[in-house]
C-alpha cells in the first residue's frame, strides 16, 4: 500500500489527524500534485478546520478555475462558515460548468432545502431525476421536502419510488426509510443528521452514488440491510 493509499484508508477509517500528517506530507514533497492537496483540504474539512480547507480549496481552483468538485466541495465549506450565499452562488456556478451531471442538481437541492428554498430543492431534484431516473436518494430527499411542504401524496409517491430503487419493503402501509438514506455510507455518521458534519459525509456519499454505479448499488445494498437487519 502506498503512503497515499494509506492516507485514503484513514480518512475513510475517519482518523482524520493521521490522514491529515499523510497528506501533510506528500503536499509539502510534492506541492503540484493537485489530488494531495484535495484530500487534504477534505480532512481538514471533516476536522472542522475550515479556515485551512478553504485555503486548499482556494488554492486549487485558482489553478483549475473551472474544475467542478473543487467548486462544489468549497461551497460546502463555506456552508459550514455559514456563508450561505457564496455557498449557493459556487454551487450555482458549478451547475452552470456541469449542467448534465445530476449531483450538481442534488447537492444544490441539499442545500436549499436547509437554507429554506423548499420549491427550489424539488425543482432541483427532479432535474436530477430526469438526468439520473434510478437515483433513489434524488427520490427519496424530494419526498422529505414534499413532506415538509404538505404534499403528502407526492411524497408518498416519492418514498415508493425510492424504496423500489433499492428494493426496500415497507413492514407496515406507509412505512418508509427516508430518514435513514442520507448519512448510512458510515457507521460513524448515521446519528449525525442534525450536525454539520453530518451535512458534509453526506455530500460525499453522494458525490460517489451520482458518479459511480457500483457505489451506487453497495449504497443502496447497505441501506436495505441497515432497515432489515441483515
Amino acid at each position: 500500500m502506498s503512503i497515499f493509499e494509506r492516507g485514503i484508508a484513514k480518512y475513510k477509517e475517519g482518523k482524520f489527524e493521521e490522514a491529515l500528517e499523510v497528506f501533510q506530507q506528500l503536499t509539502q514533497e510534492n506541492p503540484s500534485k493537485t489530488e494531495y492537496l484535495h484530500y487534504r483540504a477534505r480532512v481538514q474539512s471533516r476536522m472542522g478546520r475550515l479556515d485551512k480547507a478553504l485555503e486548499d480549496f482556494d488554492l486549487l481552483i485558482k489553478g483549475h478555475p473551472y474544475e467542478t468538485d473543487y467548486i462544489s466541495d468549497r461551497a460546502v465549506v463555506l456552508h459550514l462558515m455559514k456563508r450561505n450565499e457564496e455557498a449557493l452562488s459556487e454551487l450555482d456556478r458549478a451547475q452552470s460548468l456541469d449542467p448534465n451531471n445530476p449531483y450538481r442538481y442534488s447537492s444544490r437541492a441539499y442545500l436549499k432545502d436547509r437554507l429554506g428554498d423548499l420549491h427550489g430543492a424539488i425543482a432541483d431534484y427532479e432535474k436530477a431525476i430526469e438526468l439520473d431516473p434510478e437515483d433513489a436518494v434524488a427520490y427519496n430527499n424530494k419526498g422529505l421536502v414534499e413532506e415538509k411542504l404538505g404534499y403528502l401524496a407526492k411524497s408518498t409517491k416519492s418514498f415508493s419510488k425510492a424504496d423500489h430503487l433499492t428494493g426496500y419493503q415497507p413492514h407496515r402501509p406507509g412505512e418508509h426509510h427516508a430518514p435513514g438514506i442520507p448519512n448510512a455510507g458510515d457507521e460513524a455518521a448515521i446519528d449525525a443528521e442534525k450536525k454539520d458534519t453530518g451535512f458534509l459525509h453526506f455530500w460525499s456519499v453522494l458525490s460517489q452514488i451520482i458518479s459511480d454505479g457500483k457505489t451506487r448499488k453497495e449504497f443502496f445494498r447497505f441501506i436495505k440491510n441497515k432497515i432489515t437487519g441483515s
